[in-house]
């Protein structure tokens, strides 16, 4: 396929706004599940997906938590400023050592009511963390890219030697972005409900949905049948949500994503190449990501990894590595850096005409129309994508983020 031929009109369906689920069940793995396999569907309920999944499939899993990322200050005024955090610059660009610093940071973000905040404006606020008093404040770092200063410290008389960490920070003062088209204000349950039940590592702005689905139960039942499981990093940002808004698709701007792979998690996806099922868009990104990473290194050893948004269409097939290759050129790579972690940047672009290297199938939940999300899942299963999704709208699933789900095996 040219990819200079996809029309953003191709990738469409109605979505009515009572098929998008405003809150989740009350248990998780009670949503509906359909289940594509070669062009044939069936529908179930999630909890029974055990059924369902190859012999050998390894499962990868986003571990991603997400942060409440969404801080208001009022000004003296009476007007109210808010924050949307996106990504750390100052001291670090690292997201999983952002969330340790202890006094002040830099990062890059939305701001709401973006006008009434003068460069010389300094926002403040104290809050109780763990029984201490702590003053926060805001101040512009850089207005022309939106960059906001974050710095506290704690007033308490004998506080001793308690210093909190920016996680803390954000703990008490944020609250969970929850996505724009569910059109409500995020209530205490979000606070549970809009993590996967193995959420571990602080960072995302938004949940890796499909991982919703799961319980503690469905994960036990899965071990016991022998599925395997993995858990890489993928911090979600709020570019996810982000609107394709031309009709040359390749002319869309991609957001820009922080992945994490272990030296284990290479290893263990080396003894499984041909099994590989994401648990979600983000985990399928990063996993495409990485192999993407390896041919760079194929090329030159010291490439760094960031995978732009067309890499994966300027080499032509015949000249590519295989995945064995691209993923033990990593592990080379690791091993003579004596690294044990890698952490990059992807901003991929998965469109139809994408040859999938490291994944063969993918659970996850319905899409956006005309969304990146779409794109991706034609890209896996070509035109069926139409199948899949009339027949959620004809057997009454719930669509996005708190909706239902389907697995997906071309």
């Amino acid at each position: 396929m040219n990819i200079q031929e996809l029309k953003l009109t191709d990738y469409t369906y109605h979505l009515p706004d009572e098929r998008i689920a405003k809150f989740p069940l009350e248990k998780r793995d009670e949503s509906k599940l359909q289940v594509y396999q070669q062009g044939k569907i069936s529908h179930t309920v999630f909890h029974k997906i055990n059924e369902y999944l190859p012999k050998n499939t390894l499962l990868v899993f986003n571990n991603t938590k997400v942060i409440p990322a969404r801080i208001h200050f009022q000004k003296s005024t009476g007007s109210v400023i808010q924050i949307f955090l996106l990504h750390p610059v100052a001291p670090t660009s690292v997201i999983n050592l952002a969330m340790e610093v202890n006094d002040t940071c830099v990062w890059e973000c939305m701001i709401g009511n973006r006008k009434r905040w003068k460069k010389e404006d300094i926002l403040s606020k104290t809050l109780t963390i763990s029984g201490e008093k702590v003053a926060i404040k805001a101040s512009i770092f850089d207005f022309e890219s939106n960059q906001v200063q974050l710095s506290w410290q704690v007033i308490s008389e004998n506080a001793g030697n308690f210093t909190p960490k920016f996680v803390d920070i954000i703990q008490a003062l944020g609250e969970i972005p929850l996505p724009p088209y569910l059109n409500r204000e995020a209530e205490e349950a979000d606070y549970e409900t809009y993590q996967t039940v193995y959420s571990e590592k602080k960072g995302a702005v938004a949940a890796p949905t499909a991982g919703l689905h799961f319980t503690d139960e469905v994960l036990q039942n899965l071990s016991n049948q022998g599925i395997k499981e993995e858990f890489i990093t993928l911090h979600v940002g709020a570019g996810t949500f982000q609107p394709i808004k031309v009709e040359n698709i390749i002319e869309h701007r991609m957001h820009n994503e922080q992945i994490v792979f272990t030296k284990k998690n290479i290893e263990v996806l080396l003894e499984n190449i041909g099994n590989v099922i994401p648990v979600g868009t983000t985990s399928m990104r990063a996993l495409e990501s990485l192999y993407w990473y390896g041919v760079k290194l194929t090329k030159d050893f010291s490439s760094t990894f960031f995978i732009g948004k067309l890499d994966p269409y300027q080499s032509p097939a015949e000249s590519l590595p295989s995945t064995e290759l691209a993923l033990k050129t990593i592990l080379a790579k690791m091993e003579a850096s004596g690294e044990t972690e890698i952490t990059g940047e992807t901003e991929i672009f998965i469109f139809p005409g994408y040859q999938f290297k490291i994944c063969k199938g993918i659970i996850t939940n319905y899409h956006q129309p005309e969304s990146t999300l779409i794109l991706l899942i034609a890209a896996l299963i070509g035109e069926d994508w139409r199948k899949v999704y009339a027949e959620a709208m004809a057997n009454d699933y719930r669509f996005l983020s708190y909706g239902d789900s389907s697995l997906l095996l071309p």
